[in-house]
Order: structure tokens, then C-alpha cells, then sequence
């Protein structure tokens, strides 16, 4: 078969065209990579990072000091996790001031302890990551606070949130509640809540409890039989964005809606905070804006 000159030149001139194409798409790609857009948030504060480099993605307003909500219970768990000698196993048994505390604080979620009931701590941790009881972390800090009446050890548990805060480098961050139910003290940063997710991520257990949608516990009745407490996750994050692995909501009158996130996708983990956002609603699309745009960066 024959192929003219002309010919010739048409199939060269076409593969040169292609060639141009294909060159002015490998440098374009740089180039569209550069200028992602930075996405814009409801939220009046957050913060992402990638948590293996810990390398800044997206700030706004990270280190202006805000009402956490309960996403305060990030450091409550932190400072049960970090007790020499823990036993997870260990029995608290649900006593009548956690419920009154849950019936005389409005914003008070709970965790629909029993009075009487005998729980292990690892079951008040989802307890209080899950529905964010704060009657189970009213137990946490009355087991893990030291001294001789109920006041003073939550109170000196708060202490050891505070040393705990301070150890981390947690610069903009204090508490002055076990739940976030705060007394016009509890306050932290986008930057310092998520670097304080990233340490809590570290112990196996905080992981697989706030990466938990829903659990089902056994616990041991007053009478010595046994009633099973069903936990959902107030996170819905969880089945809902691909890879989320945690953290907390939060929220509250002054916190507004909160939510410390944490993805993990193609071996890249993202994690990063709002606060102050504006619903429910607002706060998971501010989280999967950032997530989005993290895992780009």
C-alpha cells in the first residue's frame, strides 16, 4: 500500500498536535495544583493539618480562644488514657450526683447512666466520646481526680487537664469543666484542640473509640443482673465522609456547633477543627470542605 508525502505530513503533523496537547497538560497540572482555591467556611474559626508532617493546610482565626463545647471531652479522655497502671476494666459505679448534674445543666448530653449500675472506664470512654455524656465524664473525673471529697477531686482532675494542656504546648487553651460546660474559663484554638487530637490519637483505644458509629454494652445492674446501653456516635462524619477515623462534636450557647475531624485516605491522615459554626448541618460541610481540600494540599 502506498502512503503520499502529503499523507506523510498529516500523520506527523497530527502526532506533533498531540505531542503540544499532552506537553501543555503536564505543565498545566503544577499550575492547577497551585492556585487551589481556599474554601470558604461558616465557622468563625479552623484549622487543618496533615498529621504525619504536621504541616499547616488551612487556618482561619486558628489561635483566637473560643468556647469548645464538648469537644472539652477530647482532653477528658486524653487525661483518663494517660494514668499510670490504667485498668480499662476497672469498675466505677454510677452514682446519684452524675444523673442530678445531667438533670441541672440544660446543655448537659448524656450518657443515660443508671444510678447504681457498675461500669468499667473503658465503657464510660464511649460513654462520653459516643453521646457525649457528661455524666460519664463527671465519673471520669471523680475516679481519676485525687482527694477526699467528690468537689475536690473533678477538681483536681481539671488540674490535670490543664498540666496536660501546658505538656502538650497547648498555649491558648484552659479548662474549667470535665465536659466543656464551662464556667467563663474553658476555652481553646482550632490549632490547639487539633494538635490536641492528634496526641489523643496516639493511644489505640481513644482511636478505636471515637472511630466507633454505634456500640452496644453490657453493664452490671445495681441487683447484680445485667442491661445492655446502646451508644451512637453524635459524630456523623462516621458513614458519611469516606475515611473519617474521629473526633468530637461539641456544642453550646456560646461554642455555637463544634467538630475536631480526622480522615485517613491513601495512607494520608488530615485532621483539623472548626468552632463556632453556625448548625449541625454547617459544621459537617465546614469539615468536609477542609477534608477535601486538605487531602488536595
Amino acid at each position: 500500500m502506498k502512503t503520499s508525502i502529503k499523507g506523510i505530513r498529516r500523520v506527523s503533523a497530527v502526532a506533533i498536535t498531540a505531542g503540544a496537547v499532552l506537553t501543555a497538560g503536564a505543565f498545566a497540572a503544577p499550575a492547577q495544583a497551585a492556585t487551589l482555591p481556599t474554601p470558604t467556611i461558616t465557622a468563625k474559626g479552623g484549622f487543618v493539618m496533615n498529621n504525619g508532617t504536621g504541616k499547616s493546610l488551612f487556618t482561619k482565626a486558628a489561635d483566637t480562644r473560643r468556647s469548645t463545647g464538648s469537644t472539652t471531652k477530647i482532653m477528658t479522655a486524653r487525661v483518663v488514657l494517660g494514668q499510670p497502671n490504667l485498668n480499662l476494666d476497672s469498675k466505677v459505679t454510677v452514682q446519684k450526683a452524675y444523673s442530678d448534674y445531667i438533670v441541672n445543666n440544660n446543655w448537659a448530653s448524656s450518657a443515660r447512666l443508671i444510678v447504681g449500675d457498675k461500669v468499667s472506664v473503658r465503657q464510660l470512654l464511649y460513654g462520653l466520646m459516643l453521646p457525649s455524656g457528661c455524666d460519664a465524664a463527671y465519673a471520669l473525673a471523680d475516679k481519676f481526680g485525687s482527694g477526699s471529697t467528690r468537689d475536690a477531686r473533678v477538681k483536681s482532675f481539671i488540674g490535670k487537664m490543664n498540666a496536660t494542656a501546658k505538656s502538650l504546648g497547648l498555649t491558648n487553651t484552659h479548662f474549667d469543666s470535665f465536659d466543656g460546660i464551662g464556667h467563663g474559663s474553658n476555652y481553646s484554638t482550632p490549632r490547639d484542640l487539633t494538635k490536641l487530637a492528634s496526641n489523643a490519637m496516639k493511644y489505640s483505644t481513644f482511636r478505636t473509640v471515637v472511630g466507633t458509629k454505634s456500640t452496644k454494652q453490657k453493664v452490671t445492674t445495681k441487683s447484680g443482673g445485667y442491661r445492655y446501653m446502646t451508644w451512637d456516635n453524635t459524630n456523623n462524619l462516621l458513614g458519611s465522609y469516606a475515611g473519617t477515623i474521629g473526633v468530637k462534636t461539641g456544642s453550646g450557647p456560646e461554642a455555637k456547633y463544634c467538630l475536631v475531624f480526622a480522615a485517613t485516605r491513601n495512607g494520608k491522615t488530615v485532621i483539623g477543627a472548626v468552632l463556632a459554626s453556625s448548625s449541625v448541618p454547617d459544621r459537617t460541610a465546614d469539615a468536609k470542605k477542609l477534608l477535601d481540600y486538605g487531602f488536595k494540599k
